[in-house]
């Protein structure tokens, strides 16, 4: 209770601090934010641009709000052109050089919560239902002993079959050990960021932390529900927190507090949703996310930059740096080929992607494939849902589901674990899930075994989170190192992408020197960041191939997106590849499904591996995002292509990992082992080590600088053999036909030469001259013929194509006035130097 009162004091600063900022009105004003040096004071710059200066962008340092009365054009950008101008012409300074960033608020279309879920696809079959005997005696014997043990009395509580399953035994959180324990979410705190939460309810106001609440819709201190439509957060948060009491069910976590960010009943700007994804985030641990994007099978957006610099704010800064844990529902739009990796916002490493299961462990309908998916669990289908809390003094709700109820119910869990581990950070908590996730549905064939011995699968990420395994791994998990990550330079291809079964495959070596100066030990997360021209996105998918010949499914095809935009430094994310070394070689397939009238070509990518640091004391914090992040296309290699068939890669499987058993509460149920940190296979070698070097899957007797080509050493020596006699070979046919030129014009001189014979030795000179020049004139075109069939397109074409209409002078600086929120800009790469030259959209290729 003592840190509960602590942690309320604190928030009266929150309260305070967001009481002070005015309710925006877009209809008359305008509003922008700017990033300014830190001795730049806002005061100052507001006078200078006749701006209002409203505060401090949320906890984003330096990232302050300005407004003024509406206005048809961008006036800070306008001012800030001018400056520029100014500047290059005179040298002098002035405040306004203390602008970093600025961007004017737009308000955008609202995000979709991913609890309605749409209706079966045409033709689909329910799964068979089991046998309708009811519950078990033993099942019903162990709810009753349960309930009675802890004092639970809530009407409900015997259909909240998540929370312990009488019927499909095993098929629930597997949390009621747990509780036995006496770890029920106490000094743990979740933020559902939603359409608000009914802190009158009965079943929540027991629990409900106002510190940590805000209505960024209505700019008032309480989230409540104001809308018709405004029941998702109320229903969301009963799945955490519910009181213990005569209302309802309870929550999973239910001595944790509950608050509430309501974001999705009106129109916002990405200042205001910045705001609130930093809201109150030393004393908001979790924030749960069921939202996003429209699941609708063609929509691809990523969260603007200001929201992206909130989430790597709230990693680095919240919780007194260790991390603001976010947990993003995977969506619902698997019934419309959707993918969670076409959304920024489940595709980012920050957050804890998690899907769906029904009450019968079966995978329902709508949730989302994706290989940033790290876990699922428990919601709608099978002809049941979740059984919750409702708007209203003691209403309850049986039809909450999707993926939206997922990610509330995961949220709960990880409030379990934060309640006897409070120091553990964003990332320890992915480790934790990760490790202790239960693979199900094991005989679908799509399971991969990954390089840690883990199973992974796109359907299910991990498999479905296990609370009890979980806490227990928790109690003497230690903390990992911090995060360190290599990025590759960007990777040149330009080159057409063939339709059909056949794919564009691009590799990239990652040294272990590579990683060593980048100061990674093992991987967690890859990003792939790509652009692709493509007349119809849908037909697109792509593959990601790791050295230990794990595939990353990144995107598949999709059969409603016809955009013609394909993918603009787009990024991809997968878990799959979790504890890999990352040394080896990296292929990305690119495939055009379809054979049709729309072509497509693969542009350029580069490579980001995520993961543990070697040396903790060496590690720095990554700086923050910016909107030219991905900008630096002039560190350009040019890579080896491939036209690749179906790729069917093969992993080994290591040793099974070992098991335990929940010995009480599920004894039929395996569990796996707790983690501490490292598995089995990595105790062997100094968890402060450096990356191992690279290794083949073929011994070799060459030297490192040749080839192995993957394959035995008798066959190695086949090869260079035979390479070797071809040599030979052709070295002496080349003597033989020179010693007999010489010898044929030594004797018929005049066959050869229509002028009198002059010394030998001046006519072998003569003839080497002629020789050479020919061959020195023949190269020369050859090289230059093979540099354009493999850049497919010189540069001056593709300097003469982005130039035009761009204004002279530093073009850096000319990136500020891009009218784009996303910052996106096209890259040219000249001759002289490298421009960046932002076109009218703002992106950056």
């Amino acid at each position: 209770m003592r840190l509960h009162s602590l942690l309320g004091l604190i928030g009266l600063g929150y309260l305070a601090t967001a009481s002070n900022v005015p309710p925006r009105n877009y209809e008359s004003h305008d509003y922008y934010v700017l990033h300014l040096d830190s001795s730049t004071p806002p005061s100052q710059i507001a006078i200078k641009l006749g701006l209002t200066h409203e505060g401090q962008l949320g906890e984003l340092q330096d990232h302050h709000i300005f407004s003024c009365h509406k206005e048809e054009d961008d006036i800070v950008r306008t001012a800030l052109k001018e400056r520029r101008q100014k500047k290059r012409s005179t040298g002098d300074s002035d405040i306004l050089d203390g602008v970093k960033f600025a961007q004017k608020q737009k308000l955008k279309a609202r995000l979709e919560k991913r609890g309605p879920i749409p209706p079966p696809p045409k033709g689909y079959q329910s799964p068979v239902e089991q046998r309708q005997e009811g519950p078990a005696p033993s099942g019903l014997a162990r709810q009753a002993f349960v309930a009675d043990s802890l004092g639970i009395s809530d009407p409900i509580f015997h259909e909240q079959w998540h929370l312990y399953n009488p019927v499909q035994m095993g098929h629930d959180v597997n949390v009621t050990d747990v509780w036995l324990q006496g770890i029920t979410g106490f000094n743990a705190t979740v933020a559902i960021v939603d359409d608000g939460l009914d802190m009158y309810s009965d079943d929540l106001k027991g629990n409900y932390f106002a510190e940590g609440s805000w209505d960024f819709n209505d700019n008032t201190a309480e989230p409540k529900p104001r809308l018709s439509d405004d029941r998702h957060g109320t229903r969301c948060a009963g799945e955490v927190s519910a009181v213990k009491n005569d209302v309802c069910g309870v929550g999973v976590a239910y001595d944790s507090k509950i608050a509430g960010i309501r974001i999705l009943s009106k129109l916002i700007t990405d200042a205001d949703e910045a705001i609130a994804m930093n809201y109150a985030f030393q004393l908001n641990q979790i924030y749960s996310c069921s939202w996003g994007p429209p699941d609708d099978g063609l929509s691809m957006e990523a969260p603007g930059i200001l929201i992206k610099k909130a989430m790597v704010n709230a990693v680095q800064n919240g919780r007194d740096g260790k991390g603001s844990i976010y947990v993003f529902a995977s969506g619902n739009g698997a019934a419309k080929e959707d993918n969670c990796n076409f959304d920024g916002y489940t595709n980012s490493i920050y957050s804890i992607t998690v899907g769906a299961i029904d009450r019968k462990g079966l995978h329902p309908y709508y949730s989302e494939h994706c290989s940033a998916q790290l876990v699922v669990t428990y919601s709608s289908g099978s002809n049941d849902a979740i059984h919750t809390t409702d708007v209203g003094t003691n209403q309850c709700y049986p039809g909450h589901g999707g993926t939206s109820a997922a990610a509330p119910l995961a949220a709960g869990i990880f409030a379990l674990v934060l309640g006897i581990r409070p120091d553990l950070t964003w990332r320890d908590m992915q480790y934790l899930v990760m490790q202790t996730a239960l693979p199900i549905d094991l005989d679908t064939g799509e399971w991969q075994t990954t390089s840690i011995g883990k199973k992974f699968s796109h359907t299910f990420g991990y498999g479905k989170i296990d609370s009890w395994a979980t806490v227990e791994a928790a109690k003497t998990f230690e903390n990992v190192k911090p995060q360190a990550w290599y990025y590759s330079p960007w990777i040149h291809v330009n080159q057409a992408i063939p339709q059909g079964n056949e794919g564009l495959a691009v590799s990239f070596e990652v040294t272990s020197t590579m990683l060593k100066e980048a100061n990674v030990e093992r991987l967690e997360h890859v990003t792939v960041t790509m652009n692709v021209a493509h007349g119809r996105r849908g037909d697109l998918s792509v593959d990601l191939v790791s050295p230990d010949k794990l595939v990353s499914h990144l995107s598949v095809t999709r059969k409603f997106d016809s955009s013609k935009d394909g993918y603009n430094d787009w990024t991809f994310m997968s878990v799959v590849h979790w504890g890999e070394s990352g040394i080896g070689t990296w292929t990305v397939i690119v495939k055009d499904t379809e054979v049709n009238e729309h072509n497509g070509t693969f542009v350029d990518w580069h490579l980001k591996l995520w993961g543990e640091s070697i040396d903790a004391d060496k590690q720095t914090l990554l700086p923050m995002p910016d909107e030219h992040d991905d900008d630096d296309h002039d560190k350009i290699i040019t890579s080896t292509t491939t036209i690749a068939g179906t790729t069917q890669a093969i992993t080994p499987l290591p040793a099974p990992t070992s098991i335990i058993t929940n010995p009480t509460d599920h004894p039929d149920r395996p569990v796996n082992a707790k983690p501490t940190g490292t598995t089995e296979d990595e105790t062997a070698s100094p968890t402060n080590s450096a990356a191992p070097e690279a290794t083949t899957s073929a011994s070799s007797w060459l030297p490192s600088f040749f080839p192995t080509f993957g394959v035995s050493s008798k066959t190695q020596i086949w090869i260079y053999g035979a390479a070797g006699l071809i040599i030979v070979f052709c070295a002496g046919l080349g003597v033989y036909f020179y010693m007999a030129r010489r010898k044929r014009l030594r004797n018929n001189p005049r066959d050869e030469w229509e002028f009198d014979l002059i010394e030998e030795d001046e006519a072998e000179g003569l003839n080497t001259g002629r020789r050479s020049a020919k061959a020195g004139k023949g190269s020369k075109r050859r090289a230059g013929e093979l540099y354009d069939a493999f850049a497919a397109g010189s540069e001056d074409e593709s300097e003469d194509e982005y130039v035009d209409g761009v204004e002279g002078g530093d073009e850096r600086e000319k990136r500020l006035y891009d009218d784009d929120d996303e910052g996106e800009g096209q890259h040219v790469i000249g001759d002289d130097e490298d421009d960046e030259i932002p076109d009218e959209k703002g992106s950056q290729r």
